[in-house]
């Protein structure tokens, strides 16, 4: 396989200099930063694909591989959607505080400005809490799922069998012990 170091060269470089771009706070740099990584992956699925071959339909004989041409495919697609959504957050920051940068709100000034102590005493009120409850459903209510039994809906025809505690009377039939019917079991509420 001949690979040219000029190609390996170029991708490194746009690897490089789209994560430093993608790096600054300003959107239009984090745009401009992964075009060139976009550019550097299609080049590194050029470098992967090696010597080009002929078309596989005309003959036996040094055939390329048509993977990374479709992989090349599916990454310029991604790009291009990934920058038209870019474009459209720029836009719409724009039009919000007329600058495209990003800026620390108060949570994460607050957040970086924490200490060791309380990052310990949050710790110790997340012990402090009670684990009562497993689940968010609390209440069967408020249950997501319900559990329809086949006399709850008309439509629901339930031909299964049921298991039932076994006892020497029900089985076999004795004075003692007496069996429901099926219609008995399905007049039960």
């Amino acid at each position: 396989m001949d690979v040219s170091l000029t190609l390996i060269v170029v991708m490194a470089v746009l690897f490089a200099a789209g994560v430093y771009a993608m790096l600054e706070r300003s959107l239009t740099r984090v745009l401009i930063g992964f075009m060139l990584l976009g550019n550097a992956t299609n080049l590194l699925l050029l470098i992967v694909m090696g010597v080009p071959g002929n078309a596989p339909f005309f003959g036996y004989s040094d055939l390329s591989d048509p993977l990374p041409q479709a992989l090349t495919l599916t990454a310029i697609v991604i790009t291009f959607a990934v920058t038209a959504f870019l474009l459209a957050l720029i836009y719409r920051s724009w039009q919000l505080g007329q600058a495209d940068t990003v800026e620390d709100d108060e949570a994460d000034i607050a957040l970086r400005e924490r200490t060791d102590a309380d990052e310990d005493v949050m710790d110790d009120e997340d012990e402090t809490g009670g684990d009562d409850a497993t689940t968010d459903f609390v209440d069967v209510r408020t249950a997501p799922i319900t559990v329809l039994q086949m006399r709850d809906h008309p439509s629901i025809h339930d031909d299964a069998p049921v298991d039932r505690a076994w006892s020497p009377d029900a089985s076999t039939g004795s004075a003692s012990g007496s069996t429901t019917s099926d219609d008995e079991e399905e007049d039960r509420p």
